[in-house]
This record gives structure tokens, sequence and C-alpha cells, in this order.
């Protein structure tokens, strides 16, 4: 088979449109994941991810959710490789990705932390004061009430004008 640029950017298409299995309202082009679809020589469509979190549980639904959608468009030879390399940040949310977590009453994330390009990396041991901002009231006085939410690239927080609880997307 002669592999046509359509092809690729068909199954970039479909890899880019793949949802996040824990933010539902998020595609793994909006949360940043996808780093390259290539089409080799044999024909195998090759997807590059990079998890938010070295150890991410969802990464195994990733993956198979990117193979079922390709395979249910023909691409009949499909691998998933995983990239740590540079590791993921949160600065790699799309803009999209960014208002359909506020459209969805999130917290989202402020600029990662800034690390040394060469050295090592302080290690700290409290938490970082994130400026968090109720998504529902837009107050600054919110209050962490646990640094673990739902999955492990959230904190819950509360507002203390409102009283709501919520959850915020970390900066990583």
């Amino acid at each position: 088979m002669t592999v046509t640029t359509a092809d690729l950017a068909n199954a970039r298409a479909l890899v880019e449109s793949v949802l996040d299995p824990e933010m539902p309202m998020l595609t793994l082009a909006d949360l940043g994941v996808v780093r390259d679809v290539v089409i080799d020589r044999d024909d195998t469509v090759v997807v590059t991810i990079t998890p938010t979190y070295s150890g991410c549980p969802a990464l195994v639904t990733m993956r198979s959710d990117i193979e079922r959608l390709l395979h249910r468009h023909a691409y009949r030879n499909v691998r998933v490789d995983t990239s740590l390399s540079p590791a993921w940040s949160s600065d790699w949310i799309s803009e999209s990705g960014m208002r359909k977590l506020r459209d969805a009453g999130y917290s989202t994330p402020g600029r990662a932390p800034a690390t040394p390009a060469r050295g090592p990396v302080p290690l700290t041991l409290t938490t970082r004061r994130r400026a968090v901002f109720c998504p529902l009231c837009g107050s600054p006085h919110t209050e962490v009430v646990s640094e673990f939410g739902a999955t492990l690239c959230k904190a819950h927080y509360r507002c203390r004008a409102c009283l709501e609880p919520f959850d915020h997307v970390k900066e990583i």
C-alpha cells in the first residue's frame, strides 16, 4: 500500500479525537499527550503518546482506545509507543482544552513550575501554594481539602466564599 498524506492526516485526526478516559470532556489532542503519528514503511500506524504521569492508570485505556479506533477505520497495523522524555507538562493543554475544563467546572492549572535546565531539581517536602480561583464564583479565597483528588492529576478544593467544593487540575 502506498501511504498518502491524506492517510496520515486521517490517522492523526482519529488519534487526536480520542477522549481522555479520566476527563472525557477533553480529547487527547486537547490534553497534549499525542506526541507523534507516523505511518512506517510496513504500513504500521505508529502513535507516540506521553502520559500526564509516568504511572498514569489511564494510559492502558488511552492505548486501547487509540488502537480500537484506528482498527475500526481500516488501519490494520497499529503500534502505540510511550515517550517519557520530555515529561508531559500541564502547559501542553491546549487553549480549547482549558476552556473545556472551565466549562465543565474545573479550576484550570496555571503555568507549570519552572525547573532548572541543568543540575539538580530542588526537593521540597511541602506542597507549593497555588493561586486557585473558584470555577463557580471566581473567588480567590479557596482552600485545599486534599492534594489527592479523584485522579492523580487533580487536587480537591473548597471555596471559602460560596462554600462549594471543586477539583483543580494540578500544574505539572
